[in-house]
């Protein structure tokens, strides 16, 4: 057993409360991390406030990088004292899986936002026997320590500040990998981005690094605005300023982007993402909703041979992805450590905070000062 420190919300919509926890010493496939640094993802809050049903009391953190302490005794892609980015969990054996399309495992949700492992069981254990929800992502970074599987976790050189790289595993790839996986956009075209947060400012910086010519960057926040022009936006957009489709086709020529991407879960938002589009071009919806939430488009817009498509997780293979973007980090084109803002664990819920007013793009946590 490991002693560890934990955030845990214990209620809808409660304060994150450190609290100390015993996590089991790992299964044949798992892996203990010590936890160097963990984001603070728009995916978190959501669960803290229970638009996702994951079982509370719960330990959450998604985005966690560290230093593997244990290994189980099947596991040979990491060892002890490797550098390590925590990704998010797959079966690994289903049809989408076996296919390399992991962030569309039919088995997403379960191993995701279930609250525990494949059998039921939490490796987590309080000192008054409370069921304590973990395996948040195959992960509950949320902490000193982190459980997660061989799966889900990706060696990282140790020459990369390690305290830096743990966005990488979800919000971080999640936009870069929208443009670079996904839409795959080729030199010369144009890309609106409708919400300039971490998310949208990485798939900004994506699309620099693949040659598009037009990025346009939309967002109610000034200094977002003013950020996304120097990380690679060719104009920005105001979206109190009138009409934004209009003026976003006016950016294109008269004729619409080639390509939109829609990060803030707003309908509205999202309506325009798709308005704003060419004939045959693409929209990708990558803001996480709550449960049920609808949206209605032009049907005649769509037939023009325009496209919607949801994308999860960048449509990255982790092991594959993430050591790309770091290289390009080395190189200095994808330099998305400028979104980020530093934490200790014990500021998790001003970190939440800061998050969720727009005052900071990408918090980070750092539990080695916790006691």
């Amino acid at each position: 057993m490991f002693e560890c420190i934990a955030a845990v919300v214990n209620g809808k919509s409660q304060a994150f409360q450190l609290t100390r926890l015993t996590l089991d010493e790992p299964r044949p496939d798992e892996v203990v991390v010590e936890i160097v640094g963990v984001g603070v993802c728009h995916t978190d809050i959501v669960v803290r406030d229970q638009y996702y049903p994951t079982p509370l009391p719960a330990v959450l953190g998604h985005e966690g990088a560290g230093v593997v302490v244990k290994v189980g005794s099947a596991v040979t892609k990491v060892a002890p004292g490797d550098h390590v980015v925590l990704a998010y969990g797959s079966c690994g054996k289903c049809e989408n899986c076996q296919k390399g399309d992991a962030g569309y495992c039919l088995e997403f949700f379960g191993y995701n936002f279930g609250g525990g492992r494949s059998d039921g069981s939490t490796p987590y254990h309080a000192e008054d026997d409370k069921r304590i929800s973990g395996c948040f992502f195959c992960q509950s970074s949320f902490g000193t320590h982190a459980l997660a599987t061989e799966r889900n976790v990706v060696k990282v050189d140790k020459d990369v500040p390690l305290e830096i790289l743990g966005p990488l595993g979800c919000g971080i790839s999640t936009g870069a990998g929208t443009v670079m996986n996904a839409l795959r956009p080729i030199a010369g075209t144009s890309i609106a981005v409708f919400g300039a947060g971490s998310v949208g400012l990485a798939a900004i910086m994506a699309a620099k690094v693949v040659g598009c010519t037009t990025i346009i960057a939309v967002d109610l926040n000034y200094d977002r605005l003013k950020l996304a022009k120097e990380l690679g936006a060719t104009h920005a957009i105001d979206g109190r300023s009138g009409d934004v489709v209009g003026e976003i086709q006016k950016l294109t020529g008269g004729l619409g982007a080639h390509y939109s991407l829609e990060c803030t879960s707003i309908p509205a938002v999202f309506r325009q993402a798709v308005d704003c589009l060419r004939l045959t071009g693409v929209c990708a919806l990558v803001g996480a909703a709550a449960l049920g939430t609808e949206v209605s488009l032009d049907m005649n817009n769509i037939l023009f041979g325009r496209t919607v498509r949801g994308v999860i997780e960048g449509e990255s293979v982790p092991d594959i992805f993430i050591p790309q973007l770091i290289a390009l980090w080395k190189q200095g084109r994808f330099p998305f450590d400028k979104l980020i803002t530093f934490y200790d664990l014990k500021e998790i819920n001003q970190a939440c905070a800061d998050s969720v007013s727009g005052k900071v793009l990408k918090p980070v946590l750092r539990p080695a000062q916790v006691d």
